[in-house]
């Protein structure tokens, strides 16, 4: 594995890449509030079987890319840094991999650039649509997702970094995400514009006129994994889903999983996504 700093779009991104250089490229793309080693053991077992696996540290997590301005942080902004960096690796086609926000990219790149995505992977995150149509449908959806509105208030930045994100560190060990996992996502976000950063995905929206909740049903092969002890995403909007697929799709559920079932269960996390993409 190689770490390089790729610029991209008049920024400087932190990348693993790993694999022989002329395999097949696979995109991995982080959530909150992780950073690209969340999927370290995944992109060990893709270099192993000979795929090229390309993992960013995303906008507001990599060092040389935190813009100060929120709006800078617009969803369509966040799809132009994975596709330019994509480009820059020569890379026209491949598969694509995403957790909670990287899980968001991922179903809107699957959904309006389809001809660049071989087969979509997804954790944790359900489908645009199904997300939004799960809040006005089930109630218990619309607790699970008070973060996001908590991370609105105008002083919630201020709060986070003057506490040493020690809520943060606190819920991410309550679902069960390794300690070691913890302290690197924490350093991270505790650099100068880190949570500033990070926080700024909720506070831009989707931005620049791009309205997820209209996002229409992908045709790409998409699998998707989803932990039966989710505290963020519950069953409602993971089986909904299914409504928004038109291609192969693969639901798998893990009994023991949490949000961070990527953190909790990297071998057979790993496993799923190989059988998919070499399906």
């Amino acid at each position: 594995m190689e770490t390089v700093e790729a610029p991209v779009g008049g920024l400087t991104f932190t990348v693993d890449l790993a694999g022989p250089r002329d395999g097949t490229p696979v995109l991995l793309l982080h959530g909150f509030p992780e950073t690209r080693l969340m999927w370290r053991p995944v992109v060990a077992a893709l270099a192993d079987a000979g795929y090229r696996a390309v993992a960013p540290d995303q906008r507001g997590y990599s060092a040389g890319a935190r813009p100060a301005a929120t709006e800078a942080y617009a969803t369509a902004l966040l799809l132009d840094d994975a596709l330019g960096l994509m480009d820059a690796l020569g890379a026209k086609r491949f598969h694509l991999v995403g957790h909670d926000w990287g899980g968001q990219l991922a179903w809107l790149l699957a959904a309006h650039h389809s001809d660049r995505v071989r087969t979509l992977s997804v954790a944790s995150r359900p489908h645009p649509a199904a997300f939004v149509r799960a809040m006005r449908e089930d109630a218990a959806q619309a607790g699970r997702s008070t973060h996001h509105r908590t991370f609105q208030e105008g002083d919630a930045v201020e709060r986070m970094r003057a506490a040493g994100l020690e809520p943060l560190r606190q819920a991410l060990e309550a679902q069960a995400v390794p300690p070691a996992n913890v302290d690197a996502y924490v350093a991270t976000l505790m650099q100068p514009g880190g949570i500033e950063g990070a926080m700024s995905w909720y506070r831009a929206g989707a931005g620049l006129g791009l309205k997820v909740a209209d996002t229409p049903a992908v045709e790409t092969p998409t699998l998707y994994i989803w932990g039966r002890n989710d505290a963020t995403v519950g069953q409602t909007a993971a089986e909904l889903t299914a409504d928004y697929v038109k291609g192969a799709y693969t639901f798998a559920p893990v009994d023991e999983g949490t949000h961070f079932v990527v953190d909790q269960f990297p071998a057979q996390v790993a496993r799923l996504i190989l059988d998919h993409i070499g399906g």
